[in-house]
């Protein structure tokens, strides 16, 4: 039977500048064999698939973006090296091109606010390679997808920006309720399309410590869903309306779920890219103000050497509350 696999993982949960953005990946396993445990994508694809960056033999890299994103310190790489080559070239596999930041934000349904700092002109894509280069990736990886009888039939980021991301927490209360409802209408938005066609299982990072997740899975297992486990180590739940769909929460959850790798890695490209057009139009504005990636220390410095450039109703609109 085909197996509907989907990854949900999350980057920028903690800043005080900038979008939080929720990824998903979606795979498509054909001939999948049930015996309780996901299939090892990484094996499946070995081909065209590794773990890490610089692979001798060409493969693209897909893990959590926190062991793909460089330095941006670094002299030698541009600092998305690894993410931008995983994501285009997935996409690529697929017969998706983009060639330009706005292009990619619109292939995967990332919408922003408009503010001024995200506007500007759109910026040339790959950042760290040549198109041809990311094409012979996704060569590589079409390739290895086509022998093992998978396919990528859905990439998404929601990235929800500073204004909305205000309103929402001051409406749920904090930004982790705010996150949950965002996983939750990707659950539901997986089960919705696929849940009736056969087996579809839901795996996402567990959040802040919690075991209990029956507020986020319950829009996409109904109402009558089954929890299966709740312990330290995870969190399960399946539906119980005939349909064969089943949720499953764990720690460090990219390092185990290829899914949730290829999630957390368009998540961060995502919110990096849009972090770029910010400080390309506040340095446009005062060139001597140094970067930031919106995280809280940073953020603050930010804010102090802005003080000058940004008003306060400019202020008021970028600084996210939680």
């Amino acid at each position: 039977m085909d197996l509907i696999y989907c990854g949900i993982d999350e980057a920028g949960y903690g800043p005080m500048l900038g979008p939080l953005c929720v990824g998903m990946a979606t795979f498509r396993v054909r001939g999948w064999k049930p015996d309780g445990h996901a299939p090892d994508l990484w094996k499946l694809l070995s081909k065209g698939v590794c773990r890490g960056g610089g692979d001798k033999r060409g493969r693209v890299a897909v893990a959590d973006s926190k062991k793909l994103k460089l330095a941006n310190n670094l002299k030698t790489k541009h600092p998305l090296t690894h993410l931008e080559r995983g994501v285009l070239s997935m996409l690529s596999a697929r017969g998706e091109v983009c060639a330009r930041d706005e292009a990619l934000f619109a292939t995967l349904g990332a919408e922003f606010e408009p503010h001024d700092w995200y506007g500007g002109g759109p910026v040339e894509l790959p950042v760290s390679s040549t198109p041809e280069q990311v094409a012979i990736a996704g060569n590589v990886v079409a390739r290895a997808m086509e022998q093992a009888g998978i396919e990528l039939v859905a990439l998404r980021c929601v990235s929800l920006c500073e204004r909305g991301f205000n309103e929402r927490v001051r409406g749920c209360g904090s930004k982790a309720a705010v996150t949950a409802a965002i996983v939750a209408d990707l659950m539901l938005e997986t089960s919705e399309r696929w849940g009736n066609e056969g087996p579809v299982r839901l795996v996402c990072d567990r959040q802040s410590g919690r075991s209990d997740y029956s507020h986020i899975v319950a829009p996409a297992l109904g109402e009558e869903f089954e929890t299966l486990e709740r312990s330290a180590r995870a969190s399960r739940y399946a539906a119980r309306d005939g349909r064969d769909v089943g949720a499953l929460f764990i720690p460090e959850c990219e390092d185990h779920h290829m899914p949730v790798a290829l999630a957390s890695m368009t998540a961060k490209l995502v919110r990096e890219l849009a972090m770029a057009r910010f400080n390309r139009y506040w340095g446009g504005r005062a060139p001597e103000l140094k970067p930031t990636a919106g995280y809280t220390t940073d953020a603050r410095r930010w804010l102090r050497d802005a003080e000058g450039v940004v008003g306060g109703a400019e202020r008021a609109e970028m600084v996210r509350i939680a």
